[in-house]
Parts: structure tokens; C-alpha cells; sequence
């Protein structure tokens, strides 16, 4: 589709239209052109609106759209599937500085919030209050507005759900600059559509969210960690499915190979995990998380985590039951993406979700054509929800010979996962890289009410083209 480019005169009155600063041309900085994975897609923005309210939102949509200029929503610009990226140019419009906590109601436990608010802020200020706001995708520093808009999941959601089961309600600008709200601050609602649920996930194709309503839970008083130590990762990866029938609830559940924790550690310079144990060296890790709210509640916990555990098959458990322990065994899980990306020149991403019991397989066939796809297959994730991550990397390779591989990896990958019920994302989001595989996956049924959805909301199709799904 080919869209019209952004002319000196409707530069001009875009300006005029908003309150807030426009940037453009030479003065757009080169971050507007991708996200964090910029193998997914790049692309030049026109122009950069950096709004500071719903009205610049709504003002500026009304004229990009009269003028058949593409829109793109962008906050942190930490997606990692090229969700925020102007692959077909157009004017971003930047939500990352309406970043303000709007009102706090705790009798009702809601909290409104600006897309721009980082998770990690909300986090901090929801303990302040006694509350927690349970998802946590790995990256705290996402903004709320695109946590929503690709239902972003994390180390939680194995008991607490996604991002998705804690909005309650939005406000939304459509591409023609119409204000709208959906949901509701209740308790219930079984009042027609639910379009707030039809927003989150819609990875800012259908509308550009710019307030929240979202769902608080009271803070559990006592946590703590525990690490099953195995020797190796099949025996790690059959263990989940004990500890998640053994009716503990655990919080979080993750799954680490003994080689990423070795990465982590020479990217943090520091030991958390031990590497052997009964005289058996360490080849995986599962960290798990359990929470109560008395003492003699936590020491029964404690010691009935860590049977499940052994009896699962961990040759020894390790307890972290102090705050400090707790944030240092879960900073060695999150070290590993970053020490991976340290570690190689080329990175590509696959955020693959199957079910539970189809974890080992999947993990385990991708290690396997390692050496026919002639990559580096890191795997690591949320043990507890079936969320694998995959990071396939190279050294000393062409880009374009890197990209041929990878792309060869992912084909394998995903034709596996297609005969075990697997689904193409757990929380990264379709964007630009998997239109394809999700189209391939869904098949051309699913795919047409997508668009006559995505039409409906967007009859010109000038919100973030080219992104979650196109035209056939």
C-alpha cells in the first residue's frame, strides 16, 4: 500500500493543531526508526509528535488522517517484534511523556494511569501503597501504554495472568481522532463487545491508548524463593508440570540452562547459583516463587516447595528468603537476555508459547539442529505458562548469511511447534516480524475477521500498517 508523505503545508498544520513539540525531518532521531530488535523492521518517521495529552493525541490524528498520513503509536520503544516501527513512514506519536500516576483508589483497588508510566514506577508506587500490580515483563523500564497493547506477560503470570486480566477500562483515540472510553471501573461488566479486552494486544493498530484504568491486588506479606538444581535440562523442564500440580501456587517459574546462568555471571561478575551439587555438576536451574501471608504459613511452604522439588528430581534446593536474596537469584534470570545480546554480534528473537507438557520437546528439538542450522540457540522462560524464549545467535557472520539462518531456524522451529498446539507469541507481539507465521498458523478464516476488524476501526488503514495483519 502506498501512503502519502508529510508535506511542508500539513507539516504546518499539525503544528498548529497540538500543544505539544513536533519534531521533524533532519531534527527526528534515529531511535524512531525501530525498536529494541531492529531485525524486525526499520523505517524513517516524517515527523515525531511528542504528545503531552489525549487532546495532542486526538488534534493530531484528526489532521494526519484527513491528509492520509500513516499514524504510529510509540512509547518506550522496548518492543522486541518491530511493533513501533514506521516501516511505511508517517508521523510517530511519542505517548513516553505522559508518564503521570492519575488517581489511586484502593477501596476499589484500581489505579488510573498516563501510557507512558514506566511498570517499574507503577511497581514501586503500588508496594508504597500496601497493593501490587502483578505483571512483570523482564523489561521494567516498558512503558504501561505498550505493555497493554501487547498484553505483556512476565515471571507472574503463571499465577496472576497477563497484562490483560488487569485492565479494566481505557480511553482511546481512534485514527480519526475520535476520544472514546472502554471498559469500566466495576467490579463486573457484561455490557456488549469487550472492546477495552479488543484493544490489549492490538499492538496500536486499532487505536492509541492514552489513559488506563487498571486492577490492583492487596501485597502478600511473606515471599520466597526457591532454586531446583538439575543435571540437565530435560529432568529441569519435567519437574514443572510436579510443582504446578502440587497445588503450592507457585508466583513464578522459570527455567534456566546451566550455560545462560554461566553468561549472566560473567556479565554481572557475580555467583548467585551453585554449580554443583551432590557431586554432580549443575546443567539447569528452575527458580520458583511461592507467597502466604503468616510465618508458620512460610516455613510449611518452604519445606513442602522443596520436597516437590527433590522429589521432582532437583539434586538440591536452595532457599532465598530474605529480600535481598530473592532480588539477587531473580537478577541472575534476568541477566540472561542482556548477557546473551552482550555476548554476540548478531541477535535474533523467538518468543514461541506451547503447552506445558510440550516444553521439553520444543526446548530439546531446538537444541538439536543446532549444528544443521549452524547457530547458537540459547533458550531460556517461563517454565510455568509454557512461554519459551529463544535467542539464536552467530559471531564472525554475514548479516545477510545470518538472516537466511535464522530464518531457516524459525521455519523448524515453528513447523514443530505447529504439531504440539503452540502459538506464535507468548507476550513480544506479532508487529512486523511474524505477519507471516501468524497468518500460517491462524489460517485465512481467522485472518479476514482480523482485518474487517482492523477496518472497522480503521477504514483508511493508516494506523500502524503493516503490522499484526495486512491486507491479502
Amino acid at each position: 500500500m502506498t501512503f502519502k508523505k508529510l508535506d511542508p503545508e500539513v507539516l504546518e498544520q499539525l503544528k498548529a493543531a497540538v500543544t505539544c513539540k513536533v519534531v521533524a525531518g533532519a531534527d527526528v532521531a534515529e531511535e524512531y526508526s525501530h525498536d529494541e530488535m531492529p531485525s524486525a523492521g526499520t523505517g524513517m518517521p516524517d515527523a515525531v509528535v511528542v504528545a503531552a495529552s489525549t487532546e495532542d493525541v486526538s488534534a493530531a490524528c484528526r489532521v494526519l488522517y484527513e491528509n492520509d498520513i500513516p499514524i504510529i503509536p510509540r512509547g518506550a520503544g522496548t518492543g522486541l517484534a518491530g511493533g513501533c516501527a514506521p516501516i511505511c513512514g508517517g508521523v510517530v506519536i511519542d505517548t513516553s511523556k505522559m508518564d503521570q500516576i492519575l488517581s489511586w483508589d484502593l477501596d476499589n483497588l484500581i489505579v488510573r494511569v498516563q501510557p507512558g508510566v514506566y511498570l517499574h514506577d507503577l511497581a514501586a508506587a503500588a508496594v508504597e501503597k500496601g497493593t501490587m500490580y502483578p505483571p512483570d515483563p523482564g523489561e521494567v523500564y516498558s512503558c504501561l501504554g505498550g505493555n497493554v497493547s501487547t498484553n505483556a506477560g512476565g515471571m507472574r503470570a503463571v499465577k496472576y495472568g497477563t497484562t490483560r486480566e488487569y485492565v479494566k477500562a481505557m480511553t482511546v483515540v481512534l485514527p480519526d481522532g475520535r476520544v472514546v472510553r472502554f471498559g469500566a471501573e466495576t467490579a463486573k461488566n457484561s455490557s456488549g463487545y469487550s472492546l477495552q479486552h479488543l484493544m490489549v494486544g492490538s499492538e496500536g493498530t486499532l487505536g492509541i491508548i492514552t489513559e488506563i484504568s487498571l486492577k490492583i491486588i492487596p501485597q502478600p506479606k511473606f515471599t520466597v524463593s526457591l532454586l531446583g538444581v538439575f543435571e540437565d535440562l530435560p529432568s529441569c523442564i519435567r519437574c514443572v508440570s510436579t510443582v504446578k500440580l502440587s497445588g503450592l501456587d507457585p508466583q513464578a517459574l522459570e527455567f534456566m540452562p546451566r550455560t545462560n546462568i554461566d553468561m549472566a555471571e560473567a556479565f554481572t561478575g557475580k555467583q548467585v547459583y551453585p554449580h554443583e551439587a551432590e557431586g554432580v555438576e549443575a546443567g539447569a536451574y528452575l527458580l520458583t516463587t511461592f507467597e502466604c501471608n503468616s510465618d508458620a504459613q512460610l516455613d510449611e511452604l518452604m519445606e513442602s516447595a522443596a520436597e516437590v522439588l527433590l522429589e521432582g528430581g532437583a539434586l538440591d534446593v536452595v532457599v532465598y528468603d530474605t529480600p535481598e536474596g530473592i532480588r539477587n537469584a531473580f537478577a541472575a534470570r534476568r541477566a540472561c537476555p542482556e548477557a546473551i545480546l552482550e555476548g554476540y554480534e548478531h541477535v535474533e528473537e523467538c518468543d514461541i508459547v506451547v503447552p506445558i507438557t510440550a516444553i521439553a520437546d520444543i526446548v530439546e528439538y531446538a537444541k538439536s539442529i543446532e549444528k544443521e542450522v549452524g547457530l547458537d540457540i540459547h533458550t531460556y522462560g517461563h517454565a510455568g505458562d509454557g512461554n519459551v524464549h529463544m535467542k539464536i545467535c552467530a559471531n564472525n557472520m554475514d548479516e545477510a548469511e545470518f538472516r537466511r539462518r535464522s530464518q531457516n531456524f524459525l521455519d523448524l522451529v515453528y513447523g514443530r511447534g505447529k504439531g504440539l498446539g503452540a502459538m506464535v507469541s507468548g507476550e513480544h507481539g506479532i508487529g512486523s516480524a511474524s505477519i507471516d507465521r501468524l497468518a500460517e498458523y491462524s489460517g485465512e478464516d481467522v485472518m479476514e475477521l482480523m482485518r474487517g476488524i482492523k477496518a472497522v476501526f480503521d477504514p483508511k488503514g493508516l494506523l500502524n500498517p503493516g503490522k499484526v495483519c495486512k491486507k491479502a
